[in-house]
């Protein structure tokens, strides 16, 4: 075996896992949230900046606004998901470089100060967060059903700010029995590595 990470890992984060599109009523905690994050706060990021914003819609009230924004297909999971996150992107996220990036304090406005640069990383970075945030709720245990199906500009204006760009919606939950579609191919090793 060439990994470390033992084989029932492997399948709890991998192998296992897939998209989840029905869940118990069985609740999500704020401490396993939490728990999740400070797993995940971990995985890199270019000059360790930290743009992933989440919101937890757990309000009744706020469940009924998200779920106008989603796609008809993705609306009664939604509605049915025992915790709903919106993940975005912080386009403000140099503001706390001298913090996270304590060598180089400068790269807030020397590398980061035109708008346009900041959105582009802040995307990249926290898609990248996003990502590790739902191989956090796999760790925990728990499924994730990411959506991109959903009014994002909708979804900006009812929830976020303009300084906040939203990049998924991510129902969590314990799997219920019709969670799974069967799961779909992926690519071959020889399909997507070239060595030069």
């Amino acid at each position: 075996m060439s990994l470390v990470l033992d084989s029932a890992a492997q399948d709890l984060l991998f192998r296992e896992a897939r998209t989840a599109n029905a869940f118990t009523d069985e609740p999500v905690t704020d401490e396993q949230v939490r728990a999740i994050y400070d797993l995940v706060k971990y995985g890199p990021t270019s000059m360790n900046q930290s743009p992933l914003r989440v919101t937890l819609v757990r309000s009744p009230e706020a469940r009924e606004r998200l779920v106008r924004h989603m796609a008809e297909g993705n609306r009664s999971k939604t509605a049915a998901a025992p915790l709903v996150a919106i993940l975005s992107a912080d386009n403000e996220f140099h503001e706390e470089l001298p913090q996270l990036f304590p060598h180089f304090p400068q790269a807030k406005d020397a590398v980061f100060g035109e708008r346009p640069v900041r959105e582009s990383s802040a995307a990249l970075n926290a898609a990248l967060q996003a990502a590790y945030f739902i191989i956090g709720v796999r760790a925990a245990g728990l499924a994730a059903g990411p959506m991109t199906g959903c009014d994002m500009e909708g979804l900006r204006k009812e929830f976020l700010d303009d300084d906040h760009t939203p990049l998924m919606v991510v129902n969590i939950g314990r799997p219920g029995p019709d969670a799974w579609f069967p799961r779909s191919p992926r690519l071959d090793y020889e399909q997507v590595v070239t060595t030069v």
